[in-house]
């Protein structure tokens, strides 16, 4: 009978263990042993090879979190805690900072305004940002409460435009980084900045390194000559503006003259008592400098037709560059390639050329600017053909 009842008992506790095993944990999603063992295992791996490395597993929230710190062309340090995404190019010359901007894939989706842009051959930056339409074109002279209204976590200005906009809107807690984007130097520096604050540093080197490549390989087939043997260049801004004919001259620290001598050429101006910005000569002062080469430069009308209308004036044909067929129209496409703009690279390759036609008898210049929009912008051969060649234009090599 005990024998018995000792059966019963050892039955009855082996029917509660199998029970048991059977029943889920508390909590649990009643997930099969096997999926549920290989879930806490990966979890339990990442965790021990976190703890080993001394530090938690980086999120991509916690990438984007690390905080911008940006010098700006002032030498002001501006930190950004999240990166910007809706930002404004507001004030005057945008053109330069836009296109920098552009060499950037983020550009078209974080640019949410921008200044008017009335230079050249209609808008560049319209023909390559599907988005254009959907950001506000806001005026030049726009003021700090304006500018509020679109709600910009940061505005990019020309840093001359300190005082009348970038310092009232600092007065409003508007982030704001000034770039100048004035010479060779400048574009080197300010496209950086504009790498840290698209988050694309990769992209900042890859644009400076095919500029850089591109000075040394022009530079390289320049012949070494003494300055006596050098061409004489005179590179004129032509102007009509409110019916009034100009023809006027740069600053020796601007990009125009560094770009004549970087080309193998003499600026006949560098004596000249010259201002900061452009300044007006008479057509007695050019004939008195007796230039080997002009090259007309025309930001709102075609170069090719202010050649044209030149060479028709008695008073140009007794220039030696004329008699010479040595007068020149300053290439350009949307705009005129001698300025700070991503295309000044453009712009001595054409200077090289025209200087020193032996070393770049190969030259093929349409070549060079497809290879330029498609490294710079990442147009393909149907964009190139559809959108640039159109409007290129002026004495090409």
């Amino acid at each position: 009978m005990k024998n018995i009842s000792l059966k019963i008992i050892l039955l009855v506790m082996v029917v509660s263990l199998v029970f048991t095993a059977c029943t889920p944990a508390e909590g649990g999603q009643g997930l099969p042993a096997a999926e549920d063992t290989t879930s806490n295992v990966s979890q339990g791996n990442e965790v021990s090879e976190s703890e080993e490395s001394g530090d938690a597993a980086n999120t991509e929230e916690d990438v984007q979190a690390e905080p911008i710190e940006v010098v700006d062309a002032l030498g002001r340090t501006v930190v950004f805690e999240t990166p910007p995404t809706r930002i404004v190019l507001a004030g005057r010359a945008v053109i330069m900072v836009a296109d920098a901007m552009y060499v950037f894939p983020q550009a078209s989706e974080r640019l949410v305004a921008i200044s008017k842009i009335s230079q050249g051959e209609g808008n560049f930056t319209k023909a390559i940002d599907p988005d254009y339409d959907t950001k506000e074109v806001i005026d030049h002279n726009i003021g700090a409460e304006q500018l509020a209204a679109v709600k910009p976590d940061l505005v990019v200005l020309k840093s001359f435009m300190a005082e009348t906009l970038g310092n009232p809107l600092d007065e409003l807690g508007i982030p704001v980084v000034y770039v100048d984007f004035e010479t060779q130097e400048q574009f080197y520096r300010d496209m950086k900045v504009l790498g840290l604050i698209f988050q694309n540093e990769e992209r900042a080197e890859e644009v400076i390194n095919f500029y850089s490549d591109k000075v040394n390989e022009i530079t390289a087939l320049i012949p070494d000559r003494s300055d006596e043997e050098k061409s004489k260049v005179l590179l004129l801004y032509y102007s009509d503006k409110d019916g009034e004919i100009a023809f006027n001259i740069p600053p020796l620290s601007w990009i125009q003259t560094s770009l004549v001598e970087e080309a193998g050429g003499i600026p006949v101006w560098k004596d000249a008592e010259l201002g900061k910005g452009w300044t007006k000569v008479n057509l007695e002062q050019i004939a008195a400098w007796n230039p080997d080469q002009i090259h007309i430069i025309s930001y709102f009308e075609k170069s090719d037709t202010v050649i044209d209308r030149l060479l028709e004036d008695p008073q140009w044909q007794v220039l030696s560059a004329v008699k010479n067929d040595q007068l020149y129209a300053f290439p350009a496409d949307y705009y005129s390639w001698d300025q700070p703009d991503t295309r000044w690279i453009l712009g001595l390759t054409y200077l090289a050329a025209q200087l020193n036609p032996d070393a770049f008898a190969g030259l093929d210049i349409e070549n060079e600017v497809k290879t330029f929009y498609s490294e710079i912008y990442g147009l393909d051969e149907t964009q190139i053909k559809e959108i640039i060649m159109p409007v290129l234009q002026g004495s090409l090599p």
